[in-house]
């Protein structure tokens, strides 16, 4: 059925049944998928992470642009109202 094994064969199943370690190569890919995917999800994670951060640096930059806008706002309302007094004392002088 199957050929005699020579004495190198049998020297080397010997060794392999004896040995501590098994080698499985499904294993191993195994170990290596989980590896990429680990490193996978930790690039992606620092990546939403930096995402993250640079959405808050926008948020707060936009914050700080409508309170400007906001000020130049009540600004220009004062001078309209100054501007408002001005013409009505203007007009009842004339």
């Amino acid at each position: 059925e199957s050929p005699p094994l020579s004495s190198l064969d049998k020297t080397d199943l010997a060794f392999s049944e004896d040995s501590q370690y098994h080698y499985k190569p499904e294993s191993l890919e195994k170990v290596l998928n989980g590896d990429v995917l680990n490193i996978l999800k930790v690039t992606i994670f620092f990546q939403l992470s930096e995402r993250a951060a640079m959405d808050a640096s926008y948020v707060q930059e936009l914050d700080e642009i409508l309170k400007e806008a906001r000020t130049i706002e009540n600004h220009l309302k004062q001078k309209r109202e100054n501007l408002k007094q001005r013409f009505t004392v203007i007009a009842n002088t004339l």
